[in-house]
């Protein structure tokens, strides 16, 4: 590191992925204490002086989300408080980005209330990574850097597949700009599933648009929950002939029954980052995987703080 002052800070929502973070840059976590009164309260103790320095605070706002979330802007605001220079929240896996429209009559848009949350808090950026959907940048008047798993996912294909010939599949229409994304960089074809969502939590593959006929496929999206959109695809696409189906989704929420789904399904891996942690259940399962994002994280956080360009870190 240079002789910017920095510190990077943890909660307690992923502390594996913040630690790897912290080793990349070769500095330790700075010390706090974050922790529950009995009935809940989040209480949050900043242990160093943090005055004039430039602070990471290092929370995915995934489950519990709402606890989570309180963690965050608790620890924002105590840094607030403490004078820190510049405070910038790295949120991996920005929760409630699903709410990022009115999907009805009088329906909240959440994205855009958790965005006004952590900047009344004291945030002066975030830093996140895949956002559900570009316009939540739009929510903040605080710079923000969306980050792409893509140079990661690149590399993993590229090792895994060599010169193979693959198919990278969009599960939906909305996610082809994401799949292109990947595709061009890896030469390979492109295939999107149109499908049909009868309700929330429900989908119903109707069509494949594309060849997939004796082809090696590969699932790109940003975030897996139920994993019934991904197991959906993965047999039709098999039913369509294709040869293989592997997924690489950057955010494994993996909510219910999930695991049990994938696992049973005819996906030969499917591979996340750890932006959220990994449950008991995901790290014994057969055919789930995780590559890492602290490398991607911890540059893009030397480059913040040294005010270097973060967007040539994708020219891949």
């Amino acid at each position: 590191m240079s002789d910017v002052r920095m510190k990077i800070l943890a909660c307690n929502s992923n502390r594996p992925l913040a630690e790897a973070i912290a080793a990349y840059l070769n500095m330790p976590l700075t010390k706090a204490d974050i922790r529950r009164f009995s009935d809940m309260e989040v209480f949050v103790e900043i242990q160093e002086n943090v005055r004039g320095e430039d602070v990471f605070v290092i929370q995915p706002t995934s489950y519990p989300a709402n606890d989570n979330l309180m963690e965050l802007l608790v620890t924002l605001d105590a840094l607030k408080r403490a004078s820190a220079r510049r405070i910038t929240a790295v949120i991996p896996y920005y929760g409630y980005a699903r709410q990022d429209r009115k999907s009805g009559s009088r329906t909240p848009i959440s994205a855009k209330l958790v965005a006004n949350l952590i900047t009344t808090a004291g945030a002066d950026r975030v830093l996140t990574i895949d956002l559900h959907a570009g316009q939540i940048q739009g929510f903040f008047d605080i710079p923000t850097d969306n980050l792409f798993a893509a140079p990661v996912f690149h590399k993993d294909i590229t090792e895994r597949y060599g010169d193979e010939q693959i198919t990278i599949v969009s599960p939906d229409v909305g996610g082809v700009v994401r799949a292109r994304a990947l595709a061009k960089p890896l030469n390979a074809d492109l295939a999107i599933i149109d499908k049909r969502r009868e309700r929330a939590g429900v989908s119903e593959v109707m069509n494949i648009i594309g060849d997939v006929k004796d082809k090696r496929c590969i699932l790109v999206d940003d975030i897996v929950d139920s994993g019934g959109t991904l197991c959906n695809a993965a047999e039709a696409l098999m039913e369509s002939g294709a040869v293989s189906v592997d997924a690489y989704i950057t955010h494994g929420v993996l909510s219910g029954g999930a695991v049990a789904r994938v696992t049973s399904s005819p996906l030969q891996s499917l591979v996340t980052t750890d932006s959220i942690a990994s449950t008991e259940a995901v790290r014994v399962a057969r055919n789930i995987r995780q590559l890492s994002v602290a490398p991607l994280l911890g540059e893009s956080i030397r480059r913040v703080a040294e005010e270097r360009s973060v967007s040539s870190l994708f020219n891949f």
